[in-house]
């Protein structure tokens, strides 16, 4: 007796099946995603401190594993880099959560000048293919990237206590409404 051998398209055609029968998932979870945004742009000040409070932690537990690393590679000459780099992660996520409105002050910052050189990055990207198609939107994305970063470092460290927030809650409003268009799309294609 012969199993019969399942085909690429087959497992695709059965995956595609399978997903649009959950287009309800998608579509409530667009919504829970959207509701989460709305709270979070409500309440941003702690919607920031939750933000750099699981920064923090994120980088503390990095920096565990670097030092926890650094003793499993004694002998590859690097110890005292990796220790030390570990040792660091630790020591700037502990005060992240030690003083979280401190830590959205530092990553404002960094947001802020990370999105000016992205921009400026952009623009010479932009002017750099402009014989070919589309290059202006290239341009604009650049000058929006730009000016974004420079309002962020221009109102810096006031807008520190917002910053993260906003954006936490502004991804989460933007992630919601893509997830549920895709949800409802998959529906319509199930009919």
């Amino acid at each position: 007796m012969s199993t019969p051998v399942s085909t690429p398209a087959s497992t695709m055609a059965d995956q595609l099946h399978a997903v649009r029968a959950s287009w309800g998932w998608f579509a409530v979870l667009g919504i829970a995603f959207i509701v989460l945004g709305f709270i979070a742009l409500a309440h941003v000040l702690a919607s920031t401190v939750v933000t750099v409070l699981y920064v923090g932690a994120l980088i503390m537990v990095g920096g565990v594993v670097q030092v926890i690393h650094a003793f499993r590679v004694q002998g590859w000459g690097r110890f005292f880099y990796w220790l030390v780099a570990g040792v660091l992660y630790v020591v700037a996520g502990g005060l992240m959560m030690y003083n979280p409105l401190l830590g959205a002050g530092v990553l404002t910052l960094m947001i802020g000048v990370a999105l000016a050189v992205e921009g400026i990055f952009r623009l010479f990207a932009g002017f750099g293919s402009k014989h070919g198609k589309g290059w202006g939107w290239i341009v604009v994305s650049g000058i929006v990237t730009l000016l974004l970063g420079l309002i962020i470092i221009a109102r810096w460290p006031v807008n520190s206590v917002y910053i993260l927030g906003l954006f936490l809650g502004v991804d989460l409003i933007v992630n919601g409404v893509g997830t549920l268009m895709f949800g409802l799309a998959l529906r319509e294609k199930k009919n």
